[in-house]
């Protein structure tokens, strides 16, 4: 049963597809709309045979390499893509490089919290998008260059000295570890790593320790150059098909920090 739907899924995207969209003529003899299945062999630099069988739900279960070659040719989303590895009965490989863009509706999430300061980042640390409050709360440059890992080991925007620094030190060079076994050829990421481990003993210390943690809720002092002294919640939700993180930063409702919070948020908008 797996194999035939396999064989359907693929179908079904290589009949999606317009020929115009990879240079090809749309010629009235095409008797089915979409690619012809040479046509997707050719993309995927497989032989025609290996992927007629493929489709006729027939032949051995292909390799993660060929999988990843059709998911590019067929042009599949992300959940497109997991979704054909585990139709062959496997899970999918991380892409090559660490997506680096915020999904819109992530983005519109940001923008329904005025009172809540929320901020994406990418596996490398990378800020790609935050709301006002969390520039206000966090400080720095609003522009999507910002890096958490950067600004933590060495300095120059520095996020305000919060109960919680070394710790954060500790949850850093865990997920820089794991994008690191993730996307070993992503240039950006390498080069990353390297100006940190040229520019920060810290790092090259936490580094060696090989640290482990997990995403949760944590709570945290933070002082605050305009509203003091601030006692606030972290929550991280994932946002696992790019790899990306959403960490929401709260108050307790009621309390003297909400209440400076919301100050924050005023000051914001």
């Amino acid at each position: 049963m797996p194999r035939r739907e396999l064989a359907r899924f693929l179908r079904a995207r290589r009949e999606r597809l317009r020929p115009q969209e990879f240079g090809l003529p749309a010629v009235a003899d095409r008797r089915t709309p979409g690619l012809r299945r040479e046509e997707v062999a050719e993309l995927a630099h497989i032989s025609v045979d290996h992927y007629v069988r493929l489709e006729q739900a027939r032949g051995s279960r292909p390799s993660a390499r060929v999988l990843d070659a059709l998911a590019h040719s067929l042009r599949l989303t992300q959940a497109e893509r997991s979704h054909l590895f585990r139709l062959a009965g496997m899970s999918a490989p991380p892409g090559s490089s660490a997506a680096r863009q915020v999904r819109p509706h992530v983005a519109q999430l940001l923008r329904r919290l005025p009172e809540t300061a929320a901020i994406v980042t990418d596996a490398g640390y990378g800020v790609v998008s935050w709301n006002p409050l969390a520039r206000e709360l966090l400080g720095g440059d609003p522009g999507g260059a910002a890096n958490l890992a950067r600004r933590r080991f060495l300095g120059g925007g520095r996020l305000h000295e919060s109960s919680g620094s070394a710790e954060f030190g500790d949850i850093v060079v865990a997920r820089l570890r794991r994008a690191a076994d993730r996307y070993p050829h992503d240039p950006s990421l390498a080069a990353l790593l390297a100006e940190l481990d040229a520019g920060s003993e810290e790092f090259r210390r936490i580094w060696e320790t090989r640290p482990v943690h997990a995403p949760g809720h944590r709570t945290k002092i933070v002082d605050h150059p305009v509203a003091g002294e601030l006692r606030l919640n972290c929550d991280v939700l994932l946002v696992p098909e790019d790899d990306q993180e959403v960490v929401l930063i709260t108050a307790d409702p009621g309390s003297r920090s909400a209440r400076r919070l919301r100050g924050l948020a005023s000051r914001a908008a």
